[in-house]
């Protein structure tokens, strides 16, 4: 099994009150990860500057409300700024079974009572309310992406997905999806510079 990642010093600063909460879900996911297929060989090894920061840096962008997280996975970053954010109600939506037995087992074992796990894909996701906010990390493209999230947001709502380092070509590829869904207040925004190994870029707009 990999040596999971040392947790580096600007973790406690980022995460506050919530670290230990924080290192738990960490140590879980480092020594359980691989086996259960959630996370890559190599992962373990970089779990904290390269997933576990790079999610928690998304947090200070939610506001007060409901979050859907599309495509949670391992819980990144659904499960991340769920422990970070107890004041932001969370729907996290995976369609993969033990994907989803993972994030339920974890969201009750780490006591998360703002956070709540759908089986589901997003275009066929059982809603009962419409979402202030939808996050997606590492799901797919611009694209494919804003079709199927941009009907979860209510009016007003926003799309916030990280991105890699090539969003400025998926913008550009995806200026007809963008127009299609009378997204406003397109922009690309990159976290963590100066704070962190590795930076987060999210796009974020506005659903009319």
């Amino acid at each position: 099994m990999a040596e999971v990642e040392a947790e580096p010093a600007v973790a406690a600063s980022l995460f506050g009150e919530r670290i230990e909460v924080a290192r738990d879900f960490a140590r879980e996911l480092g020594e359980r990860g691989e086996e259960l297929g959630l996370i890559g060989p190599l992962e373990p090894a970089r779990l904290w500057s390269r997933h576990i920061l790079n999610c928690v840096l998304l947090a200070p962008l939610l506001r007060p409300g409901v979050v859907g997280d599309i495509g949670s996975g391992a819980g990144l970053p659904g499960l991340v700024l769920g422990i970070a954010r107890p004041d932001v109600d969370f729907v996290l939506v995976e369609p993969m079974e033990r994907r989803v037995d993972w994030l339920r087992s974890e969201t009750a074992r780490l006591g998360l009572g703002n956070v709540r796990v759908e089986r589901a894909r997003a275009e066929d996701a059982p809603w009962v309310e419409r979402l202030d906010q939808v996050t997606a990390r590492a799901v797919s493209s611009l694209s494919k992406l804003i079709p199927i999230t941009a009907p979860l947001a209510k009016p007003g709502g926003e799309l916030v997905f990280m991105k890699g380092e090539r969003v400025g070509d998926e913008l550009v590829a995806a200026a007809k999806q963008i127009r299609a869904a009378r997204l406003r207040g397109v922009e690309v925004i990159v976290l963590g510079e100066g704070i962190v190994p590795e930076v987060t870029r999210v796009f974020r707009a506005t659903v009319d």
